[in-house]
């Protein structure tokens, strides 16, 4: 089962997925430690150390995955100073970071469900009635959506914007 190719897309031979979001999505936060410092942040870790003691990495290679995400957009570094001392940055999701978290918990959703032998460690639930949250293809509409009920299209909007450069 899979999703229906449709129009120009339907030949598979005659185009190539070179300006692929999936692709352009993991080189921004494809990387393992940057997956898990964004989880770290939807649990409200803000303050550098507590990245790097919460996700297990060096501080260099914290340093590194946190400038990108700021660079994407992702996580905005925010100053704040301790009575005292001297100042140091914090970080906060910005919108576009907020954007992401239906892909994280998809990915701990999958994890739940196919790599941990004796069930979640964890659950997602809505605070104001405790039931599980579950991540899947949904329709504006609001219905469920499986695989095989999908097609993928060209968005003709797009391609007339960027053949008048708009």
């Amino acid at each position: 089962m899979a999703m229906t190719l449709e129009g120009p897309l339907k030949d598979r031979a005659s185009w190539r997925a070179d300006d692929c979001s999936i692709g352009k999505a993991m080189e921004a936060v494809g990387a393992r430690s940057a997956i898990l410092l964004l989880r770290e942040a939807y649990y409200g870790t803000t303050r550098f150390d507590d990245f790097v003691e919460r996700v297990g990495i060096t501080d260099a290679v914290a340093a590194t995955r946190l400038k990108q995400l700021v660079d994407v957009g992702v996580l905005e570094r925010r100053p704040y100073r301790e009575p005292g001392q001297r100042t140091r940055h914090e970080y906060v999701l910005t919108p576009m970071g907020r954007d992401l978290l239906p892909a994280v918990l998809a990915l701990m959703q999958w994890g739940d469900k196919y790599l941990q032998p004796h069930g979640a460690p964890l659950r997602v639930v809505e605070r104001a009635t405790g039931a599980p949250v579950a991540i899947r293809p949904r329709s504006e509409s609001g219905h469920d959506v499986e695989l095989e009920d999908l097609a993928v299209t060209v968005n003709e909007e797009r391609r007339a914007a960027v053949r008048t450069g708009r």
